[in-house]
């Protein structure tokens, strides 16, 4: 337990609270996959959800026609004002082709349709649907901050489980990443970036006005492309992180399709854009070898961390995968972003028209 500030405001757990917070000005948007149908841990965070009583929940939903009506049905069993938003509806994926909006799918995609709908109440709050350690806590903590004159707030927690440290991607990839472009270059937004304690957590609040400006990376980058937004309209003052315990997600392998190498991928090209815009220019040509020095010196830390709490630690595979996330480091390609809603040619209300009209057609 402490209580350090970092460069943004950092609200700790040293009481295990349950803060006072604006959840009936709130929307609550949680993106589910058909993986999450009747699982564990959604079925938890909807429950704590329930007695969390937010103004509306909102369900960005990606998943196959022939699963989507027993899906909405489960959904709206539940005692909450929730709305689904059928994601790759036919309707709805032809209304974003005709505006040039279609294309690439994932969480991010899925997380600005959902936004969309959020837009109309004062608060908006994004999380997680897999944490199979929720608690009714989370939704009032990350709006606290936002209450009391904050503009952004994002959720950072501990990655433990089964007696191994997590949050591979973030510690191994994104921190190395982030201290090796810091170390060559003197720049407010890396500084910003390396205050947040969890930068790839999926849970944050803002202002809708805020919502409303960010310009989402359309699947794995969005944690990063939405820090880099909060960035330029919220800034240090703006912005806050707070504590929500320690969280229990769905693991993934390094390798593979939806692997972490190719993750990082995603946040490589994420993060590269932000600092990009923000007037560094990285020197690609040795930032892959210096990202490797700046994560081998953490490998370090962390298999002395582990040891000090008798948490088992496998210095040679961290490495590995070090090495492996350095072939992710390039300059960003084209940029695949969705446009803020403020600048959309849709209308929010267009789209849930669209979306309804397409989950009618399978119920």
């Amino acid at each position: 337990m402490e209580y350090v500030q970092e460069r943004v405001t950092t609200l700790h757990d040293l009481t295990d609270p349950t803060p006072s917070a604006p959840t009936d000005r709130t929307t609550v948007v949680v993106p589910m996959t058909e993986r999450e149908y009747g699982g564990l841990a959604p079925d938890r965070v909807l429950s704590a959800l329930e007695r969390v009583d937010p103004a509306a929940v909102v369900v960005p939903l990606r998943a196959p026609a022939d699963r989507v009506g027993p899906f909405h049905d489960w959904l709206t069993g539940f005692d909450l004002s929730l709305s689904v938003l059928w994601c790759n509806g036919p309707r709805l994926e032809e209304l974003l082709d005709d505006h040039g909006l279609n294309g690439e799918f994932g969480k991010g995609r899925d997380v600005w349709l959902g936004v969309g709908q959020a837009l109309d109440r004062e608060f908006v709050a994004v999380h997680d649907a897999d944490t199979k350690s929720y608690t009714a806590a989370g939704v009032p903590r990350l709006l606290f901050p936002l209450a009391h004159g904050h503009e952004f707030s994002k959720g950072y927690y501990a990655r433990v489980e089964n007696e191994r440290l997590y949050g591979r991607l973030f510690r191994l990839f994104f921190v190395p990443l982030v201290r090796a472009l810091g170390a060559a270059h003197e720049a407010p937004v890396l500084r910003y970036l390396e205050s947040f304690r969890y930068a790839l957590a999926g849970e944050f609040a803002a202002t809708a006005d805020l919502v409303a400006r960010l310009r989402p990376q359309r699947s794995w980058g969005l944690e990063v492309g939405t820090l880099g937004d909060a960035f330029e309209y919220a800034g240090f003052e703006g912005s806050a992180q707070v504590d929500l315990g320690t969280y229990e997600h769905d693991h993934r392998s390094v390798s593979g399709p939806t692997g972490l190498s190719e993750m990082c991928r995603h946040v490589s090209s994420a993060l590269l854009r932000i600092v990009e815009e923000a007037g560094v220019t990285p020197e690609y040509r040795t930032l892959p070898d210096r990202y490797r020095e700046a994560a081998e010196t953490l490998v370090g830390s962390y298999e002395l961390d582990a040891a000090f709490n008798g948490l088992s630690y496998d210095r040679g595979d961290e490495v590995r995968q070090a090495a492996a996330y350095a072939e992710a480091i390039e300059a960003p390609g084209v940029d695949r972003r969705l446009p803020a809603w403020r600048d959309t040619p849709l209308s929010p209300a267009r789209i849930a028209e669209t979306a309804d009209a397409d989950l009618e057609e399978v119920r």
